[in-house]
């Protein structure tokens, strides 16, 4: 009996450990499963740190890391299976940020400061930051759009690097920002209005940049410390900032002493109170001589001051009902008078020959001008129904007077004359202070009445287009009948030309200067794309839409101008798209053009980087006349894609590089849309095959049995 106790206690001590074994095994397979961390996290994390180049200083960090969270990578703090926090400054890092920060939506805090890192500021930034510090780098360009939908960013720190061009107005959505430092960058040009906007702004530092322009932006701001010194700001000190507890100016060009005050009967400035304001109207009722209000039974009643009153409002009531009445029974009688005198009605066919009168008169008008005052932002347009009103656009590019573009082009002249574009002539436009700049002159013929009403809202939207890789519009002119745009000017040529003109310059199309055209361009159609809202479809994407700079870097032209395009599709077709080799099978077919329409162009620009041929040459035998058709079955032959290469690369190219450029290219030129895929992907499988380029150069071993040599000035752009 006591043996069999014993076996059953023994059983039961054992069915116990099992059980708890099992419980303990669960609790920890559900703990990992519990700790796991996002994926889209683990990927932009594995990005980031092959885009530093791998660096030690990480530790815990892996290229083929999958749990940061568990796995205590440096700097990384989770929240669960997110990350929420990346702290990695003052490590020394070396390199770039990589191009998937944007999936890294449940990061709070990102801090990469005191390091060395480079290239363009990412603009795919983690949208919901509060606080972002990428002080004390390398970056250059200037505050990415992204920036703009970060509603809950508290601090912003990008001071002590590279900056460049306008500070960018990008603020409006920022209303819990309380500390923007920009300060010891290049940044230039006025402040943007949407400063105006950061209602809970206390710490603002801006000095050592090239700023100019006036603070009156600041002046509503709730600010405690303002530092502006060393720029080029000019005017007055607004009072409001002149009286904060920390204001530092020196180095400036202000006017000497206080503000003037402001205009009588103006409303008092931003941050004065309601009780100043009820304060000052109940002083001035107060009596001038002194008297007491004691004063005030001296005279007429209070039941006679009323009825004097009423009576006064009754007889001005019943004036204005008889003026009314005859006012209007005038206007009838004119309106009579003029129908019978034979004066239609206005429509649309009378109303656009008015107009093209009036569009004849303002082009003899041309050669009498003068400018406008500056200041004039308002101009006239035709309404709907034909009359003329007013619209004030928030344009934020600056507005050229005809009279200085004629000056700085020498009236247009052959010898200016640098191109033809889609809608117009572009010339080289240098002015008296040594700026050059180029101007298109669109042709009006081009453009219908609808066009021609909505310029100067394309005008804004297109003056919006912030990107490294896009040529940048910097004014426009919109008087006289003329339209005019005015851009940055990219002195290098074309892609185009580069290409297929045989000259010295081509030589410098190495097959890294190749990928970093087809990078560059991606990225510029990623941001249209996927990045403006709503998407912007570029609709005539070629290379010679493509300039290059000095150093090779593109720069997308013609962004924006498929608005001022009309409105049917068979007229976009002669108009916008200039060379069919360019255009994909479904515009032919419908007339419709799409985002996936512009996937297709770039795919053909990649086309030609990878063969020298251009779209459609019908000095070629017939079967090779289009690319496209000639070049697409051979995509995936590695014998017959190494007889496409553009002989102008003599052979200096890696093998498997060349492999993946053309598996890119048969994703873009697929004849169905649906099956392209977005720019996005396409800039991300362009990085991955530049970071394995750059692996093979680091490790100095190229498996295809030849030299690969990067020229010094050719360090790919790999940011987003």
């Amino acid at each position: 009996m006591a043996v069999v106790k014993m076996k059953m206690r023994a059983g039961f001590s054992v069915s116990l450990s099992i059980t708890r074994l099992l419980l303990v095994s669960i609790f920890s397979v559900f703990s990992l499963v519990h700790c796991t961390t996002d994926s889209n996290d683990v990927q932009a994390l594995q990005v980031v740190y092959t885009s530093l180049n791998s660096p030690s200083q990480l530790t815990n960090w892996k290229s083929d890391g999958v749990d940061p969270c568990t796995e205590s990578w440096k700097g990384v703090t989770c929240e669960g299976s997110a990350v929420v926090s990346i702290d990695i400054s003052r490590l020394g890092l070396n390199g770039t940020m990589g191009y998937l920060l944007s999936q890294l939506t449940s990061l709070r805090k990102f801090d990469v400061s005191g390091n060395n890192i480079h290239d363009t500021l990412p603009y795919q930034l983690p949208p919901n930051l509060t606080s972002l510090n990428l002080a004390s780098n390398n970056f250059s360009g200037n505050l990415p759009y992204s920036i703009s939908i970060m509603s809950s960013l508290t601090y912003l720190n990008v001071s002590r690097n590279s900056l460049t061009q306008s500070v960018g107005d990008v603020f409006s959505n920022l209303v819990s920002l309380s500390t923007l430092d920009i300060s010891f960058n290049n940044l230039s040009g006025d402040l943007p209005a949407s400063l105006s906007s950061l209602s809970n702004m206390s710490k603002l530092y801006m000095q050592n940049n090239q700023l100019t322009g006036t603070l009156s932006v600041l002046s509503g701001l709730p600010l405690t410390i303002l530092n502006v010194a060393n720029n080029h700001f000019n005017g007055w000190i607004p009072r409001e900032l002149s009286s904060l507890p920390t204001f530092i100016s020196d180095g400036n060009s202000f006017d000497n002493g206080p503000a003037p005050p402001p205009p009588p009967f103006t409303s008092p400035p931003p941050g004065k109170s309601r009780n100043n304001r009820t304060h000052s109207r109940s002083e001035s009722h107060t009596p001038p001589d002194g008297h007491s209000s004691s004063n005030s039974n001296k005279g007429l009643s209070v039941g006679a001051i009323v009825g004097i009153v009423l009576g006064a409002i009754f007889v001005v009531a019943l004036v204005l009902l008889v003026l009314c009445f005859c006012f209007r029974k005038n206007k009838r009688k004119v309106s009579g008078a003029r129908a019978s005198a034979g004066r239609l009605p206005v429509t649309r066919n009378n109303m656009n020959t008015e107009i093209s009168e009036q569009r004849v008169k303002s082009a003899a008008a041309v050669t009498d001008l003068t400018p406008p005052p500056v200041e004039k932002l308002v101009v006239d347009r035709m309404s709907k129904n034909g009359s003329i009103k007013q619209v004030k656009s928030p344009i934020t590019a600056t507005a050229y007077t005809v009279a200085s573009l004629q000056t700085a082009t020498n009236s247009f002249s052959q010898e200016f004359l640098i191109g033809e574009g889609s809608l117009g002539r572009v010339y080289r436009a240098e002015f008296s202070n040594g700026k050059i700049m180029s101007v298109k002159k669109i042709d009006n013929a081009a453009l219908s009445l609808q066009e021609e009403d909505n310029f100067l809202e394309a005008i804004s939207n297109m003056s919006r287009l912030r990107h490294p890789n896009i040529v940048t519009l910097a004014g426009y002119c919109a008087e006289h009948g003329q339209r005019l745009l005015v851009y940055e000017y990219i002195g290098n040529g074309n892609l185009h030309d580069m290409l297929h003109f045989a000259d010295e310059s081509s030589k410098n199309l190495t097959w890294n200067a190749r990928v970093r055209v087809a990078l560059g361009t991606s990225r510029a159609l990623e941001y249209l794309h996927e990045v403006c809202l709503p998407s912007v479809v570029h609709r005539n994407f070629k290379s010679a839409n493509i300039l290059l700079d000095e150093e090779l870097n593109p720069h997308l032209s013609d962004c924006g101008l498929a608005a001022l395009t009309p409105n049917t599709e068979r007229q976009v077709s002669t108009q916008m798209i200039g060379a069919f080799g360019y255009s994909a099978p479904e515009f032919a077919l419908s007339g419709i053009y799409t985002v996936k329409s512009d996937v297709y162009s770039f795919g053909v620009v990649m086309l030609e980087l990878l063969t020298g041929r251009k779209p459609l040459d019908s000095s070629r035998p017939r079967s090779e006349q289009s690319l496209v058709r000639w070049a697409t079955p051979q995509l995936h032959d590695i014998d017959a894609l190494a007889k496409m290469v553009d002989p102008a690369l003599n052979g200096m190219y890696p093998a498997k590089s060349l492999s993946r450029f053309a598996d890119i290219i048969a994703l873009c030129v697929q004849p169905e849309p649906e099956f392209r895929p977005p720019m996005s992907e396409v800039v991300q499988a362009l990085v991955r095959l530049v970071q394995r380029a750059s692996v093979v150069k680091r490790r100095s071993s190229d498996e295809s049995g030849f030299s690969y040599r990067t020229p010094e000035h050719e360090a790919i752009d790999m940011s987003f």
